[in-house]
């Protein structure tokens, strides 16, 4: 299958509390152990990443992203135990959803035209 699919976003009232780019930074998150080192992983600002943190963290009842201050050893960030489990379930949901609408997928991708060379 293509990387053609489902996106998956769960939302709090019109704010995306999660969703594909959010997952990701959250992997980013917990393989660097930085909000810095993620961002920069993910070609983004650390700005922009802090933002996508602290919404993801407002959104949910507990944090999903740990910070510590930096200083003489430097700062950190991690996955709260919380913040592991939502980033799994959403994981799960991104699977089942694909396996659920595979054939449909595969089916209308041979409707498509070819994707064209940009100018």
């Amino acid at each position: 299958m293509s990387s053609r699919g489902p996106r998956i976003r769960i939302l709090l009232g019109t704010v995306i509390a999660l969703g594909p780019g959010k997952a990701d930074l959250l992997e980013a998150i917990e393989s660097t152990g930085s909000i810095s080192a993620a961002a920069r992983h993910m070609n983004m600002s650390y700005r922009r990443a802090w933002v996508l943190v602290d919404t993801m963290n407002q959104s949910f009842r507990t944090p999903l992203v740990d910070t510590a201050t930096g200083g003489s050893g430097g700062g950190g960030a991690q996955l709260t135990p919380g913040g592991r489990e939502i980033l799994q379930r959403y994981r799960s949901m991104e699977h089942k959803a694909r396996m659920a609408i595979a054939d449909d997928i595969e089916a209308l991708e041979l409707l498509l035209n070819p994707p064209r060379d940009p100018e």
